[in-house]
């Protein structure tokens, strides 16, 4: 409504003006009393106009303040952004199976000998009748002899057993080995775990394969004079080339074994049990956080309440420069008519 007055001021001066003389002229025909002459209206116009220009310059400021927030949150959320680039968080999926690939199993016996391999189910395993005795080799087995990874000088031999499947029906591979003799203290067979047995079986380069499984795997030990139980789990690791890899955690018990065999020997046994920790194979994968789209949105509307905020402020500059200018057009003839 003001910008309409002003415009229709700016339009009609002439007939503004001669409205303004003419009630000039007539005031000036009436004998007014002391005191009266302009200090009514002039005072309680000053008063609205001041209440009007310093209410207009509140809302810049809020506005401005607004700005000033909006500008900072959108410097906020860009910074935001790139720190979740830069730190991808670590995801933890678990997928339960009934039935595992089955692992391979590779042992590097040394003299030791093979003498039993068994899998058994629902957890039971029942008492050697003779140990330290050949027994039944019911496992699938392969033997191979490579080069050592490390220092492509040493042979390594290595036999390759086929590793538990059935997790439901908690299958476990039993084995026992036999050492005749041994110049050291203690005694140990090493052995490692690889993701698949048919793998190995299907590959054309046995060698080469059990090399790169030394070279990824991890190696572990188990003790003669004991019966070790291994609990495994299967980790997979998802990189951001969009590869995978695999590898194995473990929770070992160790039972002592307590040689019932009639006469003293100088010999070791080795008990060894592999079985499946859960039916569960843990993935494990780094994600970013940061949405772009999401920011995206956010960003739009932060710079959509900047326009708004500018435009709101600059309708404000014009609206107190149109108010400043009607009130100085009306302030002058009252003060040539005062003069």
């Amino acid at each position: 409504q003001l910008s309409e007055d002003v415009e229709r001021a700016s339009e009609n001066p002439a007939d503004e003006r001669e409205g303004e003389m003419e009630v000039h002229e007539d005031s000036s025909s009436v004998i007014l009393p002391d005191g009266e002459l302009g200090t009514t209206t002039p005072s309680l116009r000053f008063s609205k106009t001041c209440l009007k220009n310093v209410f207009s310059v509140i809302l810049l400021f809020i506005y401005l303040l607004l700005m000033a927030v909006a500008v900072f949150l959108v410097y906020q959320t860009i910074s935001d952004f790139r720190e979740k680039l830069k730190h991808p968080v670590m995801s933890v999926t678990y997928k339960e199976v009934s039935l595992y690939d089955a692992p391979g199993i590779a042992f590097y016996p040394g003299r030791a000998r093979l003498l039993s391999c068994k899998h058994h189910y629902y957890d039971h395993i029942p008492p050697l009748i003779k140990p330290g005795q050949p027994g039944d080799i019911e496992c699938t087995t392969q033997r191979i002899n490579y080069t050592d990874p490390f220092t492509n000088q040493t042979m390594k031999y290595a036999l390759v057993v086929q590793g538990p499947r059935d997790v439901k029906k908690r299958e476990l591979v039993f084995l026992q080995f036999h050492l005749n003799e041994t110049d050291q203290d203690f005694s140990a067979i090493d052995y490692l775990l690889f993701s698949s047995f048919q793998e190995f079986i299907n590959s054309p380069e046995k060698a080469k394969f059990m090399k790169d499984c030394e070279s990824s795997y991890s190696s572990w030990k188990f003790s003669g004079g004991f019966r070790t139980w291994v609990k495994m789990s299967l980790v997979k690791t998802k990189e951001e080339d969009g590869s995978e890899t695999v590898e194995f955690k473990q929770e070992t018990s160790v039972v002592n074994y307590i040689d019932q065999r009639t006469k003293p020997r100088s010999d070791q046994l080795f008990f060894v049990v592999f079985e499946w920790k859960d039916p569960f194979i843990q993935t494990v994968q780094d994600i970013i956080t940061a949405n772009p789209w999401n920011m995206i949105a956010l960003l739009c509307g932060i710079f959509l309440a900047l326009f708004k905020a500018a435009d709101f402020a600059k309708l404000s500059v014009k609206w107190m420069i149109k108010i400043r200018r009607r009130h100085l057009k009306r302030s002058r003839p009252a003060t040539n008519h005062i003069s």
